[in-house]
């Protein structure tokens, strides 16, 4: 029996791996004619463990490591090239897949970021499909730029640290400069060159799988509804919910029974994400903010990579050093600190009433799915216009603050961060979903008929 199959293309990041396996598990549970082939590429820097499934339908193909030069390299230029350097084992890879007569080739389903993919699909001659990891405003706003740019010569330098607001379809409010991704400025490392040409890629795809729903983003993807934009399909919130996944089970179980321990709503939540941490008077604020705000709370409390190194935060050796002395001692009954923690597990908990969180677009569906307010504090990547969207278009969070950025001197006060917390515990947010299992189905039916005929 010929069997129908599509291959994924991940960004090698945590994030972004599991959300490609969750649409892929929907896909396959959806339409049993689908088989799917997930493509791991591994960057040097970034560890990859707990990739399975228990779909018979879904397998993964790790590639072997690829090699450009140092990882010390500026990142936009070194992720590009690192990138375009997989095309070949990629390629190599979906020769291997095809052999057998019995697999019929239906398409790629590629990355936000793995845009060069595009050109390996086009070699086999199947259509490629677009996965945007982030949301339906964010893509609205880089097709918007890029247009902007490439077409009536706009100097993205004008919005750096401005308040200059810019018009953006797919935002209901005004864009400030301040909360533009810092990549955009970025021209002496490739950064905003690459955003750039990702974009322009987008327009040559199929259609656009968006991991959101329209009951969250309805002016959004409303936005995007214009011929010159391929189609967009909202199919998400696409989240990992197993409780289990990543970190250390041992550790897990400890803040599990903590939080049993505290009444329900009670618990402010502070974790930053994968790339999350800060330095040593930002800690100190922290602490201090959370003493005097009298809310019970878990922080999950990460150590930097060293400086001008491309890694990821560690859980520290010992954690009393960088805290301000007696911390532990005067909060031991209403606070946890923590290194790494089960996100998911933490967030579904009765006892958590607020999170403070980096505003990555992942952990902000998966407050929403668990009815949990946010407090904004975003650090990186496309973080700060997330923030601003929740806070300004879709009011469904608290400002800490919505400019924040790991490269600013800026320290946030310990008076902020208490008047954030305050107002964070005493709000409520909800929304409710259920239109993205039609939009799916409306993807399947398109990839359909769009399958070559061979």
């Amino acid at each position: 029996m010929e069997q129908t199959e599509l291959v994924f293309i991940p960004f090698p990041i945590i994030g972004h791996l599991t959300s490609a396996l969750e649409i892929a598990k929907l896909i396959t549970q959806r339409d049993p004619r689908f088989s799917i082939t997930i493509i791991i590429m591994k960057f040097p820097f970034e560890s990859i463990d707990g990739m399975d499934t228990d779909s018979d339908s879904i397998r993964f193909v790790t590639l072997p490591p690829v090699e450009v030069g140092s990882s010390t390299t500026p990142s936009g230029f070194f992720l590009s090239e690192l990138l375009k350097a997989h095309i070949p084992v990629v390629r190599d890879a979906i020769h291997e897949l095809t052999r057998s007569n019995s697999v019929r080739l239906a398409g790629f389903v590629i990355d936000m970021f793995c845009t060069h993919m595009i050109d390996v699909a086009d070699e086999f001659g199947v259509p490629s499909y677009l996965f945007f990891t982030s949301s339906a405003a964010f893509l609205g706003f880089l097709l918007h730029l890029q247009f902007l740019h490439d077409y009536e010569g706009l100097d993205f330098n004008k919005f750096k640290d401005s308040d200059a607001e810019l018009d953006v379809p797919s935002f209901a409010n005004s864009v400030p400069g301040k909360v533009f991704p810092s990549r955009m400025f970025d021209k002496e490392s490739g950064g905003a060159e690459t955003l750039l040409y990702h974009t322009r890629r987008f327009r040559e795809v199929k259609g656009i799988l968006v991991n959101t729903f329209i009951e969250l983003e309805s002016h959004a993807v409303r936005s995007l509804s214009d011929s010159t934009v391929p189609k967009v399909y909202p199919v998400g919130p696409v989240l990992n919910t197993r409780m289990g996944s990543g970190g250390c089970q041992q550790d897990a179980s400890a803040i599990m029974s903590w939080l049993d321990d505290q009444p329900p709503s009670s618990v402010v939540f502070l974790c930053f994400g994968s790339r999350g941490s800060f330095g040593a008077d930002q800690i100190k604020e922290i602490a201090y903010g959370l003493e005097h705000s009298g809310h019970r709370f878990l922080w999950s409390l990460r150590q930097p990579p060293p400086k001008g190194k491309m890694d990821f935060p560690i859980d520290y050796e010992s954690i009393e050093e960088v805290l301000p002395e007696g911390f532990l001692h005067r909060t031991a009954r209403i606070g946890k600190v923590i290194g790494w923690a089960p996100q998911v597990a933490v967030l579904s908990h009765s006892a958590v009433g607020g999170f403070v969180s980096h505003c990555g677009w992942n952990s902000l569906l998966e407050s929403v799915w668990y009815g949990v307010p946010v407090a904004t504090w975003p650090i990186y990547a496309e973080q700060q216009i997330n923030a601003f969207q929740m806070v300004k278009d879709l009011g469904l969070a608290i400002e800490i603050k919505i400019d924040y950025n790991e490269d600013s001197d800026y320290v946030v006060s310990a008076h902020e961060i208490e008047n954030g917390l305050r107002n964070l515990m005493n709000t409520n947010m909800m929304i409710d979903g259920g239109s993205s299992h039609f939009s799916l189905g409306h993807f399947i039916e398109d990839m359909v008929a769009n399958i070559p005929n061979v």
